[in-house]
């Protein structure tokens, strides 16, 4: 399908941000979005990028009522030369397929996604802030938008991007986080859709997430549903954990997020020659570890840090420091290695770089 291409008029063009570190995350969106409705029984059709708008939802829309609604988070990099990048944007495509198949909604052709992500990031290259460590960032979301009260799946649906220019996710920077760990409330459980980029996900989230910061916690360890022992993810990343001398992070297995930069994570130390065990770890074992100087250093994951170092988590009403409390050399290593291949800086060996632009 061809996309269809309408600018935004000059004079209703947004003005562009000034201060490049005023611009914090999820803020300020851009002139132009994507979009492409489905019907049942015709499939995707229209694809365009038009102006950036708001959308006229029936009151009734089946994703205001039962949450038949999944998204994606990727970047758009500008390098030093000028050329914009995007970090493996056909794993989002992947995995948002996957979230779509599980809340029974329909699948976007791959190649479709990454045409409609590469034009959109190109119509808006002049909003791609230049600073290392700022980006576009880029929200696919889809939803089910058929008028109807009643539990079941929609025969409608609206694929659309919108894109953002972004600073750091959290306001520490690249400094070490404090966690609470959360053994009441559960995020995901065995069975459901925890693997999932789904609004629900993030909507279960909220209350023990707020209620931690009050307390002064940058986020939530979750803890399995089941037994409440076994560390899950932290608020929106995975975690990792250097205990010893391996890298140690929770397996996949239905109840935490795919993350794509724990994937490189994984793949990058690996290359580096250090032990990677993706495994069940108890707090037990952490608080062990901890106490008889095991481990070394703790970082979650995500597309919107890369990594942010954990300084310090909460258990059972006592603060245990990770290591020297400070960002450790192996987080420090793996962030600015991401951070460079992402902005065209080094060597890819993994191909996961794309040059769209420049």
């Amino acid at each position: 399908m061809k996309i269809k291409i309408t600018k935004t008029a000059p004079a209703k063009c947004k003005p562009k941000y000034k201060n490049e570190a005023m611009l914090g995350f999820g803020k300020i969106f851009t002139d132009h979005m994507f979009t492409m409705p489905y019907k049942e029984g015709k499939g995707w059709f229209n694809p365009a990028i038009e102006p950036y708008r708001d959308f006229h939802l029936d009151p009734a829309c089946i994703c205001l009522h039962y949450a038949q609604l999944i998204f994606e988070g990727l970047k758009a990099y500008r390098g030093k030369d000028g050329a914009i990048y995007l970090f493996r944007p056909l794993e989002n495509a992947r995995r948002m397929n996957n979230s779509a198949r599980r809340l029974c909604m329909p699948a976007v052709d791959e190649n479709l996604f990454l045409e409609a992500v590469r034009e959109l990031v190109i119509i808006e290259k002049d909003w791609i802030p230049k600073g290392l460590g700022t980006s576009l960032y880029i929200r696919p979301t889809m939803i089910a938008t058929e008028p109807a009260l009643g539990v079941h799946a929609s025969p409608e649906y609206l694929f659309y991007i919108i894109v953002g220019p972004v600073g750091a996710y959290y306001p520490e920077g690249f400094s070490p986080t404090k966690i609470f760990v959360e053994e009441h409330y559960v995020r995901s459980a065995p069975g459901g859709i925890g693997y999932c980029k789904a609004a629900a996900n993030y909507a279960a989230s909220l209350y023990a997430s707020k209620a931690a910061q009050e307390k002064g916690y940058t986020q939530v360890l979750w803890l399995d549903a089941v037994h409440k022992k076994y560390v899950e993810e932290v608020g929106t990343s995975n975690i990792f954990f250097i205990i010893g001398d391996e890298l140690v992070t929770p397996p996949l297995g239905g109840t935490i997020l795919p993350g794509i930069t724990r994937d490189s994570v994984i793949q990058l130390a690996r290359s580096w020659g250090i032990p990677v065990m993706e495994r069940p770890v108890t707090m037990e074992e952490v608080i062990i570890a901890s106490e008889r100087g095991l481990l070394k250093e703790a970082f979650a994951s995500g597309t919107a840090a890369i990594v942010s170092p954990i300084g310090q988590m909460f258990f059972r009403g006592k603060e245990h420091k990770i290591g020297s409390g400070k960002t450790g050399t192996l987080t420090k290593r793996l962030y600015n290695e991401i951070l460079q291949i992402q902005y065209g800086e080094k060597e890819d060996p993994f191909g996961w770089r794309l040059k769209i632009s420049g």
